[in-house]
This record gives structure tokens, sequence and C-alpha cells, in this order.
């Protein structure tokens, strides 16, 4: 076989082959790993320009790179269950691929490292929520007064609520954001649909199962929490509609209760502007008085 014969079936076997980069993606876990003499880069900015470099080596050789999170934590865990010298590149290879099968990836599609960054941070945010949520509701037990799982009951309220609410969204983009304080800090999920004209609704099941478990926390906690949703349709301004979480019920938020919630910094209490092209608006009445009851705990 000749040689330009093999080279050709090496460039067509690599477009055939998925990677995954480990990515450091803040100054705190950059500086982390510094600890380890192994790894030589001594400046983020320069790590971040180099790996940045190499995705784009890598796309314009054909190959399909997807992008992780390197927690340095994670790692040092990893190499102590595996019995591994964690100051070797080998082992920092050997983290990466298992994060392939068990860590949040976004795959590399040629846009800056400075917008597949926070898409990133937001997937490992979701997957902390979700997984924080899913923990709590599996720990809280049984119903004191009926023997029934309280965890699950809640989070088949909460899926009933979303259907509810979805019902009555009409057609549009639906952006909405459910937000649950917690003794450590506050939850929240956003989860996206599109209705169209014929009442089918699209969504993406995992982020329906993210959000539906985020509002069962609240239920199944009695959280005062909240939910907001943003409807966008073609030549007309937005709308925005909001509920409060309140003993197993969504209750409607009032216009003006919509705008105050809208137009209040979440961390200063200041006002802020309202948008221009935005309605605030009342709220549906779910009308479901959740005849089952609520658990006691």
């Amino acid at each position: 076989m000749a040689h330009t014969e093999r080279t050709s079936m090496r460039s067509v076997l690599r477009r055939e082959v998925a990677g995954i980069i480990g990515l450091l993606a803040d100054e705190h876990d950059f500086t982390a790993m510094r600890s380890y003499r192994s790894f030589t880069f001594d400046d983020h900015d320069t790590y971040l320009q180099q790996v940045e470099t190499l995705l784009r080596s890598l796309a314009e050789q054909g190959g399909h790179t997807s992008v992780a999170l390197f927690d340095p934590e994670e790692y040092a865990e990893f190499c102590a269950e595996e019995g591994l010298e964690p100051d070797t590149p080998t082992s920092r290879t050997r983290f990466t691929a298992a994060l392939a099968g068990t860590g949040i990836t976004v795959p590399y599609e040629g846009q800056p490292l400075a917008d597949l960054l926070p898409d990133l941070v937001d997937e490992a945010v979701r997957q902390a929520t979700w997984e924080y949520a899913s923990s709590v509701l599996a720990r809280i037990g049984s119903c004191g007064a009926c023997g029934r799982d309280i965890g699950r009951d809640a989070f088949a309220r909460a899926s009933h609520l979303l259907t509810q609410i979805l019902d009555t969204a009409g057609t549009g983009h639906h952006h909405l954001v459910c937000s649950i304080p917690t003794d450590a800090e506050t939850l929240l999920s956003v989860l996206h649909v599109d209705r169209s004209t014929d009442g089918t609704a699209y969504l993406d099941e995992k982020e329906a199962l993210e959000f539906a478990t985020v509002l069962a926390l609240g239920i199944a906690t009695r959280s005062p929490g909240g939910l907001v949703m943003r409807t966008t349709t073609p030549d007309t301004d937005d709308r925005v509609q909001g509920w409060r979480l309140r003993d197993e019920r969504l209750l409607p938020l009032t216009a003006g209760e919509v705008f105050d919630a809208y137009c209040t910094d979440a961390q200063s209490g200041d006002l802020v502007a309202p948008e221009s092209g935005v309605d605030y608006c009342a709220a549906p009445d779910l009308g479901d008085e959740n005849p089952e009851g609520r658990h006691t705990h």
C-alpha cells in the first residue's frame, strides 16, 4: 500500500474519531491545577488561548470535539479511587476520558471559546441543580398521614401544574423560569417551549424533567417559590405572566405584581426600568384546588 494512500486512510479515520477536552474554566480551578509540577501553564488567559487554538485545529481536521469542565477536586478524588498518581499528564487524560461518560459536555462547532464557556457553565449548573433537587426529593420520605411518598407525589403534582400552564399558554415561544429558595441558595430552572397553531408543544424532554423536579422540590418543601413565563409571538409585544407557589398550588400574579417582580433588581432591590415592547399581564387562574390535599411531614 502506498504511503499517500495510508496517509489518506488515516485522515479519513481521524474524522471519525470523537475527542473530548477537559477545560479549566475559571481562574480558581486553574490555580488549583498549578500545584502539579507536570501542569506547565502559568497564565489562565494564555491557557484559554491555547485551548481555543487546539479546538480550531481539530475542527479543521474534520474531527468532532466536545468540551467538558475539568474540576480539580473531582480529579483528585478520581485519582485516589483509581490509584493513580495525579501529577502526570496520563492521569489527567484518563480523567478527561471518563468525563465523556459522566460529565457535562458541550460540542465544539467553531464558536469562540468566550461563547462556549457560558454554555458549558450553564449546563453544569443545570445538572447540579437537578441532582440536588432530586436528592432532596428522594430523602423526604413518606407522608405521616397517608404513607405516600412525598417526593414522588410532588413530582406528579409539578408535572400536572406544568401541563396546565402550557395548556393555557397559547401559540408562540414560551420561556419559563421557576425559582425555588432553599436554605443554601435559590434554585433556578429554565424551560423553553414552542407551541404551534395546532396546539402541539415542542420542548426538550430533559429540560422539562429538570424543570418539573425543581418545581416539585418547592411543592414538597412548601417553599414560597414562583414561576414566570415570557411569551414571544411574531409582530406583537412579548407577554410576561407569573404565579406564586403556595400550598401545592400556583396562584396567579396580577399585572402589577408581575411588573414589580420584573422591574426590581433581585440582588439590590432597586427598581429597574421596564423593557420596551413588553406587556406585563395578569396570569390565568389555573383553577386547580388540588383536591387530594396536602401531605403532612
